[in-house]
Order: structure tokens, then C-alpha cells, then sequence
């Protein structure tokens, strides 16, 4: 079926600048947040704001979701004023890193009622948003995906399809275990550079070139360095996905150390009251041991 008009769900910190991609992109959006004046600035560009979930459904071609935790995603889509409960046919896509067994279960109910479900988690964080450059894990049928392939473009650089539904977050969640382990050894890094006296920007310049590069490295380490605390992607949303990955691991019976020990540095900083900062201020449970 030909897509008009997309519906969006979720205007956080990543949601605002995806919406405002598809409205730069010409299609009609209805948005919906739980706080309205994050939708401002995109009802200033002629998005149409909704008052419920079940309203941006019955409105929209296609329903985008970016919200917070799985208990958020079950909330928007089975509940009595969910997209599921006012939707007829058409696509729903959940890109909320959320749990796979969630994703399959969204994706059989939503098939009863003749939608099309893919669970489509994104990384790149704010930066990867606001420049259009998202990679996108998408599982689910792949005729919808093809489908759906025009909308993902307009978030997103590098978009593949994984397999049947849950494959998107399963998919994600490796890509979150090798953050989780990764920030830490950039962390380190970065502290040992401080703690040698030497010029930490110079020193994070320097070897981003060779075979220490990583995202991380090149656009995180220089928040670090700055004190920059600012989320692209929370403390507390790096917690839960790592709650969920290690819950996986565990049905597949395989140990993650690296992993949990990440988890566990992030909980102390959690319960400094540091949830809401971004996930590089890991690098302030190194400097204030």
C-alpha cells in the first residue's frame, strides 16, 4: 500500500530529530508524547499533534515507536487505548531497543489484525538522529521491510533486515554488548591518559587513527575529556538494555563477564543519581574512586 501520512510516538532525544526527517522527507505526520511541548518545534513544521496512541493510529498509514522501556512498549501498543486496539492494516514499527520476546508477541497480534509488525531498534544515538545516519536492525517479514525500506532511508545510513520478528533486537542487543564492554575500556583509557599527565584530546586524536578507533572513541572520548555529561543515550536506557541482553544470555546459557561488570559499574553510577546523564559519564566512576 502506498505511504502518506506516518505516525510517530516517542520525541526524545533521538524521536524529535527521526519525526523531523520523514516531515523533511514529505510525508504527513501525526505525533504524539506523553509531554507536548517536545512536539512544539515539529508542530511549528506542520506535523499534527494527537492525543493518544490509539489516535495516531487510526490517522496514520504507518505507526513509528521510539519510547523508553519495554513496559512503554507493551503500554502504546496492547493497551485499551493502544495502536493495536484502533489500527487497520498497514504497518506498525517498533524502533525502541526493547525485548525480543516482546517484539514476537507485538508482532503475532498485531498479524491477527492484518498489520505489518517489525521491530526496527536504531544506534548512533542524538548524532547519528540529527544528522540522518542511523543504523537500523529490522526484523519481521521481509516483504514489509521492503516496503518500509523509503521511510527507513530517511533516518538512517545503514539499514538491514535480520530475519523473522525479535531478530531486530536481538541484533540490537549485540550491538549494545559490544557498547557496554567498549565504553568501559575508552573509559579506562581516557583515565589513564589523565591520570599520566598527558594531553587527553591530543592523546584521543592520535589514536583514533590506528587500531583503537571506534565510534566511541572518536565521538564520545571528547565528552569525556570536556566533562560533558549531556545524554545522546542514558544511563538508565544503557541499564535496561543490558538487563535485557544478560536475561537473554542467560536462556542461551552463555556467560557475558564483560557485560555484567559494565552493568554493574553503570548501577553504582545509577544510584548517585546519575541516570539521566549520558552514557559517557562512566568516565566519572574512574576519575572519583
Amino acid at each position: 500500500m502506498p505511504i502518506k501520512t506516518v505516525g510517530f510516538i516517542g520525541l526524545g532525544v533521538m524521536g524529535a530529530s527521526m519525526a523531523s526527517h520523514l516531515l523533511d522527507g514529505g510525508y504527513s505526520l501525526t505525533v504524539y508524547n506523553r509531554t507536548k511541548e517536545k512536539a512544539e518545534p515539529l508542530l511549528a513544521k506542520g506535523a499534527v499533534w494527537a492525543e493518544t496512541p490509539a489516535e495516531v493510529a487510526a490517522k496514520a498509514d504507518i505507526v513509528i515507536t521510539i519510547v523508553g522501556y519495554p513496559k512503554d512498549v507493551e503500554d502504546v501498543y496492547l493497551g485499551t487505548d493502544g495502536i493495536l486496539a484502533a489500527k487497520k492494516g498497514g504497518y506498525v514499527v517498533d524502533m525502541t531497543t526493547s525485548s525480543p520476546i516482546l517484539a514476537k508477541r507485538i508482532y503475532k497480534e498485531a498479524k491477527a489484525k492484518g498489520i505489518a509488525a517489525l521491530d526496527a531498534p536504531v544506534s548512533g544515538g542524538d548524532i547519528g538522529a540529527k544528522n540522518g545516519l542511523l543504523v537500523i536492525m529490522v526484523g519481521g517479514d521481509r516483504e514489509a521491510f521492503n516496503e518500509l525500506k523509503p521511510v527507513f532511508e530517511l533516518m538512517g545510513r545503514t539499514i538491514r533486515y535480520f530475519g523473522e520478528a525479535g531478530a531486530g533486537q536481538y541484533t540490537k542487543m549485540v550491538n549494545q554488548i559490544a557498547i557496554a564492554s567498549g565504553m568501559l575500556g575508552v573509559a579506562e583509557a581516557v583515565a589513564f591518559a589523565k591520570k599520566a599527565g598527558l594531553n587527553v584530546t591530543d592523546v584521543v586524536e592520535t589514536i583514533s587513527g590506528g587500531a583503537a578507533a571506534s565510534w566511541t572513541l572518536s565521538n564520545l572520548a571528547p565528552r569525556m575529556v570536556r566533562g560533558d555529561t549531556a545524554p545522546g543515550f542514558y544511563i538508565k536506557h544503557i541499564i535496561k538494555d543490558m538487563k535485557i541482553a544478560l536475561e537473554c544470555a542467560e536462556e542461551m546459557h552463555l556467560e557475558l563477564p564483560g557485560l555484567q561488570l559494565a552493568k554493574r559499574l553503570y548501577d553504582q553510577l545509577s544510584a548517585r543519581g546519575m541516570e539521566d546523564c549520558g552514557t559517557q559519564a562512566i568516565i566519572q566512576w574512574y576519575m572519583k574512586q
